[in-house]
């Protein structure tokens, strides 16, 4: 009866290590063996051995081929090898290991005869490992590679009900896990990337009884391939799928379920921790935008794992990519506080960019910029250009929070002086050329505006839709409308249809500065041909975040034909638009403004001023809200004096939002004429004129 077959070493009286081979509780020493194999004599070493240590002709080979290949001498171990018929000895041991059943008192004398099985299964199984690592090394990986897969056929020809989870062989269970590890190394190192698919398939869908460790490592090296090979993996046959289970469609989508799966190992402790999986994680969540989901995975990693400071900051990235601001800068002020640490220069500049896009949070931001800058010493000066940057687009961002001129002035001018500052460093950056651009626009430079707007378009190679946008905007400031128009339609050229939404919208308002409204409309309708094509794609059950992805955003479409057809005060046509566009966005200041306008150009004036107020409830900075209603307080000034101080400070407080409003200063000059302020009018209305000569046909902020 076969027992266990193994190399073994033992040591005499005299410290000498004797190397030996046992089997049936039989040993002898390998240097009779290994002479034998030195003179070319196999078939004598393997009569030697099957003498020796009571074994046949598939076993003495198998142990002679491991022998060969523990010393290094390949060529002999195939040769060797090659001399067993394998598949035969595999059919034997097929019938003689018997199907795994219940424990009970009847078939328990059969367990032992089932471990010498399993023994047997393993020299046989180790010899074809063996003989596919030999073919491996001497280059021949595709041979290679079918020998690993014949050990995982014949695994499940032996164990047709899976290796057994008790009782099990190590040396067996050691030879299989092997092997299952190797074959998708084997197909993808011969460059055969759908068959290294189906073999990480088949490893983590069989029941080979892997240890946690052995299974992460397949099931990371599986995720990393998924991401990184560029080869498009089909989805898991239908034989694999279990009904009601979550497939994945994608390579992605396959990856992150690996890699989310060894996290929730991880964190059970039923694996060892492996920072590159959440590094990988971190990268494929990042591809699909779902990075509040890696937040969510690493806010469960086990405490202790990442100290508190990094924990913080990759939270703080993750919210911040999310559109979670808030919850990021409140994460940075807990990394940055003095007790922690205080002159990170990465965790201060992302601080920095996300104060920047909040005019509450500006001044903060300037802080972090400030001490960024500071701290970009040494090998970090070059990101001093990216400190300046964020200083100069808070300071911009600060200038806009209601304060005197003089400060906003000051504010203005200290921010242009960062960006300036900014370009030394990062010259070729187009970010910043447009940042710049559009500092300079707001302040109305616009001969300055549209030297960085060219000098954009001409950095991205025309690529970039915000760059024609801005230059069309400066044009139209100009008051060069029809240069303005070739530029849009120089952009349109160069730009699918689907992203064509706001250049379309851009050239109806320029075909009404052009009175052409005829022609606008006819914009309008192109848009929204392209609308219902968009619909069509999607089918008639659209998501919600279907809707909110559309390249095409039907609502904008809409509300400015509504605008459009207000400026031609044709006002059933304006209600019609309204209409539709409130069943896609029920509460908007802008849509309310536009109702207000309707009502105002009907004479409804009680309506008008509701409208206008509703807008204000929805949004308290909305400055055409407050700009219309101190627009109708100070008509109705004229006739009632006490309206005209609730009209100045709703129109004061406009400007203080925006100073560039022409028709704000308009409307505060008419209040001061009304109030008896001649002077004060004077200067109003002259501020009005000179900004209607620079005035854009959009806001400079639209395209931010």
């Amino acid at each position: 009866m076969l027992g266990n077959q193994s190399g073994e070493f033992s040591e005499n009286g005299d410290d000498e290590i004797i190397r030996q081979l046992c089997a049936n509780g039989i040993c002898m020493k390998t240097t009779e063996v290994e002479a034998k194999l030195d003179e070319g004599n196999i078939q004598e070493a393997e009569s030697s051995l099957r003498e020796g240590l009571s074994l046949n002709f598939e076993e003495a080979r198998a142990l002679l081929g491991r022998l060969e290949y523990q010393r290094g001498n390949l060529e002999g171990a195939l040769r060797v090898f090659e001399g067993i018929d394998l598949q035969a000895a595999i059919q034997r041991l097929q019938v003689s290991v018997p199907p795994e059943k219940p424990a009970t008192k009847k078939n328990r004398p059969r367990e032992p005869q089932q471990l010498v099985s399993q023994h047997a299964a393993n020299l046989v199984l180790e010899a074809i490992y063996l003989k596919a690592k030999s073919l491996q090394k001497l280059g021949r990986i595709t041979e290679a590679a079918h020998e690993c897969r014949s050990v995982l056929d014949s695994v499940e020809k032996i164990f047709q009900q899976g290796i057994p989870d008790a009782q099990v062989d190590n040396k067996l269970q050691e030879t299989v896990s092997h092997a299952v590890e190797l074959l998708p190394a084997l197909w993808k190192e011969s460059g055969d990337y759908q068959e290294a698919i189906a073999a990480y398939r088949r490893a983590l869908l069989s029941q080979w009884n892997l240890d946690n460790d052995c299974c992460a490592r397949i099931q990371k090296d599986f995720a990393v391939f998924l991401l990184h090979s560029g080869v498009e993996a089909s989805p898991p046959s239908l034989g694999s799928q279990i009904e009601g289970s979550y497939i994945p469609r994608n390579n992605l989508e396959e990856a992150i379920l690996l890699l989310m799966i060894l996290l929730k190992k991880f964190n059970l402790g039923k694996a060892k921790w492996d920072p590159s999986v959440f590094e990988h994680l971190t990268f494929a969540l990042s591809l699909c935008s779902q990075t509040s989901v890696l937040a969510k995975q690493l806010e469960e990693v086990m405490p202790g794992v990442f100290s508190r400071i990094e924990r913080w900051n990759t939270l703080a990235l993750s919210y911040s990519a999310a559109g979670q601001n808030s919850a990021a800068v409140n994460l940075l002020r807990k990394s940055l506080h003095k007790h922690e640490q205080p002159d990170d220069l990465v965790a201060l500049l992302l601080a920095a960019k996300l104060c920047s896009e909040e005019p509450s949070l500006a001044a903060e931001g300037s802080g972090y910029a400030q001490r960024a800058i500071n701290n970009a010493q040494g090998m970090d000066e070059h990101l001093k250009g990216v400190g300046l940057r964020m200083l100069g687009l808070c300071l911009g961002k600060q200038a806009k929070v209601p304060t005197s001129d003089f400060e906003r002035s000051r504010l203005q001018s200290e921010s242009l002086k960062a960006l300036d500052g900014a370009i030394a460093f990062e010259h070729n950056n187009p970010d910043l050329i447009f940042e710049l651009g559009v500092q300079y626009a707001e302040q109305r430079n616009l001969k300055a505006a549209s030297r960085y707007a060219k000098e954009f378009i001409d950095a991205t190679g025309g690529s970039v839709l915000k760059g024609w946008r801005f230059l069309a905007l400066v044009l139209s400031a100009q008051q060069r409308f029809s240069e303005a128009e070739v530029v849009t339609d120089a952009a349109l050229d160069e730009t699918a249809k689907w992203d064509q939404g706001p250049l379309l919208r851009l050239k109806a308002k320029l075909k009404i500065s052009q009175s052409n409204p005829t022609e606008a409309v006819e914009t309008y309708r192109y848009l929204l041909a392209l609308v219902q094509a968009q619909r069509k794609s999607f089918g008639p059950l659209r998501t919600l975040s279907q809707m909110e992805e559309d390249k095409v955003n039907e609502f904008e479409v809409w509300h400015g034909l509504a605008y459009l057809y207000s400026s031609l005060s044709h006002w059933n046509d304006v209600e019609v638009c309204l209409k539709k566009a409130g069943e896609l966005k029920q509460y908007s200041a802008s849509m309310l403004h536009t109702e207000g306008r309707m009502w105002e150009g009907r004479k409804e004036f009680k309506a008008a001023l509701a409208a206008f107020l509703d807008g204000l409830l929805l949004d308290g900075s909305s400055v055409p809200c407050k700009v219309a209603v101190g627009a109708l307080l100070s008509e109705r000034g004229k006739d009632h004096q006490p309206t005209l101080p609730v009209a100045r400070s709703l129109l004061s407080d406009a400007l203080r939002i925006d100073p560039t409003n022409r028709k704000a200063w308009y409307y505060l000059g008419m209040v001061h004429k009304s109030d008896g302020r001649i002077a004060d009018a004077t200067d109003c209305f002259q501020a009005a004129s000179m900004l209607e000569e620079s005035d854009p046909i959009e806001s400079f902020s639209t395209i931010l």
